[in-house]
């Protein structure tokens, strides 16, 4: 017999635990890969299901079946492909014209990266190109991730409508859920992919753990191409589909009281192409820039771990958003499958269950990455002072979870304020009976009122983070809520899909019970986009403080800790100063947006007015006569492209020119205060906007015999009102403010280099 003493079983256990995770280290490039792999293919699996849906008008019965030949209403087929191939050439063209214009601005920044970090860095031309060329795969990918996401929409929106037709809810449902799936994984598997490929490549060149610190500062690039796209397409997309829908709504709801989509308005298809290149590109653009962004801030803050875990350590926030997919992936058959929606009640609770169970899982998937993937500890220097904190996995695996938990939380809260569900939204709608300016004062102060909860959790979620590992901390938490990205994609791309199918059955005048259900899956479109907002604007905020962690990080290392040692000093005059310019800086921001929104919009209301009465039989119940859609097309695009590029700018330029002429210290204010005031203003504008939109739908929903009275009422009218000036609220200048802090945040990480070559971080006129 073998006898073994206790240490020696111990000290065999070690050994052999210790193999086990050389050989997932070995690994961690294959479940990257892997995982951005499966993501993608199930990305194509989920596109055939849809693409099996034939663009046929079948009226519904309980025989049919979807993906059969059953009875086809050849005129109204024929209406539904020209609506399809009027929304798909007009989201095309205008897609086309934005990224022509983000495509020159792409080609002129990257030179003006490349010449400004070479001379801050004694022209090290290795990092000055590099650095270029993350910029421009990071602006790529993010109009690819834009454009894919709008064939889809495009491609998906009428088969919804022919889904619709269908017994039952389950048809319809999964056919607009897997149309968000398409995006939302082919998204995050692409930038996951191309992300790593591209620290792959750029490992080449920096081969030593000593050098990785370079490799991580080279891919802010990465985030800032993301991000720079993202305010182009958020901002250009809102202008457009808001100034659509905001004429549409005010000519043809409210002065001539015709249906919302009905193909008598000029303006409708306009209105039906703002969802998808804003709500669907737009936002596709902008999360891929949270993502982009996080994982370099991770990435910059963390790059000391690599000197005692090796690579697979310092990727492991990448290793986090792998895993994500999976778990997203899972859980996505619960709603499909496992817990198919069949009735108008579960569509909501369906979308719910997404997030949360996502969400659990991830608690056990991140503890077994950083486990496997994290050395047993690891040591980072504080942000502030000289002192070496010593970390375990399980720590780092806490701070995700504490963002993944906190971007929940802030998802329901959002939904409180924004789901005709509850009470909120009832009140809302209750107080349009006295009319719009009541509506206007509730609905601005319920925005206000849902700050309060999602900013507190994101303190609790900040203090908690840091203190655990911080700003390392920050940015995992970061990372955490941007950890089921795939599942909050999904869900935020099946609003517009449903929004645009019941427009779709609209115009081709289908049967009233089809624009019913599609309405109720829009409804539940209209929260969950609200909650996707909310996480949106929660991971910006953990984002741009990382970024700003790691800016400071940075000037500290360049000036040997002869600044930020002891943190910043907001007392500093050049820095309290600039800490009120970047609290101004989102309200300009959104001054700027919402009045773009009412010139195209005016613009709108003009022509669609003009073709009434120049045409005045497409007033008829049955007209003769057809609108000329085109004018409202370009109008909106013309509108969009002009009107995008101040907004840009002045975010792009802000920060800049504050380092090269005021200095650091004044890139530190301007930061923390545009932090502060976006947040508090991008979710009191979004939130505001969705209860408006939603209070709208539940009087629509209320018969003419009940308090509210239903379609067509005064109160209705009032409520249409508050929704008319909701749009701008929660499609353009809320979920644009996230981009600012965001974007704000990463180019002054890439530039920092720049700011201390001027007179020490000082800038030109050395006021600090």
């Amino acid at each position: 017999s073998v006898h073994l003493s206790h240490s020696s079983v111990n000290l065999l256990f070690r050994s052999y635990n210790c193999s086990y995770l050389k050989m997932l280290e070995f690994n961690a490039s294959g479940v990257i890969i892997g995982s951005s792999l499966i993501a993608l293919t199930w990305a194509l699996l989920q596109f055939l299901i849809i693409a099996r849906i034939p663009v046929q008008s079948t009226p519904s019965s309980e025989s049919s079946s979807l993906v059969d030949n059953g009875a086809n209403d050849e005129q109204t087929t024929a209406r539904l492909n020209e609506i399809y191939e009027a929304i798909y050439n007009g989201a095309e063209s205008f897609l086309r014209a934005e990224y022509a214009v983000c495509a020159l601005f792409v080609a002129v920044f990257s030179c003006v990266i490349f010449a400004l970090i070479a001379w801050a860095t004694d022209w090290d031309m290795a990092r000055a190109f590099l650095t270029s060329l993350s910029f421009v795969l990071g602006a790529v990918t993010s109009m690819a991730s834009g454009y894919l996401g709008m064939k889809v929409a495009v491609y998906s929106n009428v088969r919804t409508t022919i889904s619709a037709q269908q017994p039952g809810w389950t048809a319809c449902f999964n056919t607009a859920f897997r149309a968000g799936a398409v995006m939302g994984f082919a998204l995050c598997g692409l930038g996951i992919l191309v992300l790593y490929i591209t620290m792959l490549c750029f490992r080449a060149h920096y081969s030593t753990p000593e050098e990785w610190v370079y490799l991580t500062e080279c891919l802010t690039g990465y985030g800032l191409g993301g991000s720079s796209i993202a305010m182009f397409g958020r901002v250009g997309g809102g202008i457009y589909t808001k100034a659509a829908d905001v004429g549409a709504d005010l000519v043809g709801k409210v002065v001539h009281g015709i249906p919302e989509d009905d193909p008598r308005n000029p303006a409708t298809i306009a209105d039906n192409v703002g969802d998808n290149v804003g709500d669907v590109a737009g936002m596709g653009s902008d999360l891929f820039g949270s993502f982009a962004e996080a994982t370099a801030a991770a990435l910059v803050i963390g790059n000391s771990i690599a000197l005692s875990g090796g690579w697979d350590a310092l990727v492991f926030p990448i290793i986090v958003s792998a895993f994500g997919i999976i778990v997203c992936l899972l859980c996505s058959f619960i709603a499909t499958h496992l817990k198919p929606v069949k009735s108008e009640a579960q569509v909501e609770q369906a979308l719910k269950l997404q997030l949360i169970s996502t969400t659990v899982l991830m608690v056990p998937a991140v503890f077994l990455a950083a486990d496997a993937f994290l050395p047993s500890s690891f040591d980072i220097r504080k942000t502030v002072g000289n002192d070496i904190m010593t970390l375990v996995p399980d720590e780092a695996a806490a701070c995700v979870l504490m963002g993944a938990f906190g971007g929940l939380v802030i998802g329901l809260i959002t939904e409180y304020y924004t789901s005709h569900t509850y009470k909120p939204v009832r009140e809302l709608a209750d107080s349009c009976k006295t009319g719009a300016a009541t509506n206007m004062i509730y609905g601005i102060a319920l925005g206000y009122k849902s700050v309060i909860i999602p900013v507190i959790v994101l303190a609790s979620v900040i203090y908690g983070s840091f203190t655990i590992c911080d700003m390392y901390g920050v940015s995992l938490a970061a990372i955490g809520f941007l950890s089921n990205l795939a599942t909050g994609l999904t869900i935020d791309v099946y609003g517009p899909v449903c929004d645009n199918a019941g427009g779709i059955a609209e115009m081709a005048e289908l049967d009233s019970y089809v624009r019913e259900k599609t309405d109720a899956l829009d409804a539940a479109g209209n929260t969950t986009a609200a909650i996707g907002k909310g996480f949106a604007i929660g991971s910006a905020a953990l984002v741009s403080l990382a970024l700003f962690g790691a800016f400071v990080t940075r000037i500290r290392a360049l000036s040997g800790d002869t600044l930020f040692e002891n943190g910043v000093n907001m007392l500093e005059p050049i820095t309290f100063a600039f800490l009120i310019i970047g609290g101004m800086i989102p309200f300009a921001f959104a001054a700027m947006t919402m009045k773009s929104v009412g010139l195209a919009a005016m613009e709108m209301v003009n022509e669609v007015q003009r073709q009434f009465d120049e045409k005045p039989h497409l007033l008829d119940a049955n007209p003769t006569e057809r609108p000329d859609y085109d004018a409202c097309i370009a109008i909106s695009t013309n509108a969009s492209l002009k009107e995008m590029i101040a907004p840009g700018a002045m975010v792009i330029l802000t920060p800049l020119l504050t380092g090269i002429f005021f200095g650091v210290n004044a890139v530190c204010g301007l930061l923390v205060g545009s932090l502060v005031a976006s947040v508090q203003l991008a979710i009191s504008m979004s939130n505001s906007g969705g209860a408006w939109d939603n209070a709208k739908k539940y009087i629509e929903g209320a018969s003419p015999d009940s308090d509210l009275r239903g379609k067509g009422s005064d109160i209705h009218k009032a409520a249409v009102v508050g929704d008319t000036v909701g749009d701008p609220f929660k499609d353009t200048s809320g979920p644009a403010l996230n981009i600012v802090m965001k974007l704000m945040a990463v180019l002054s990480l890439v530039f920092a280099d720049t700011f201390y070559a001027f007179n020490h971080g000082s800038g030109i006129f050395n006021l600090s």
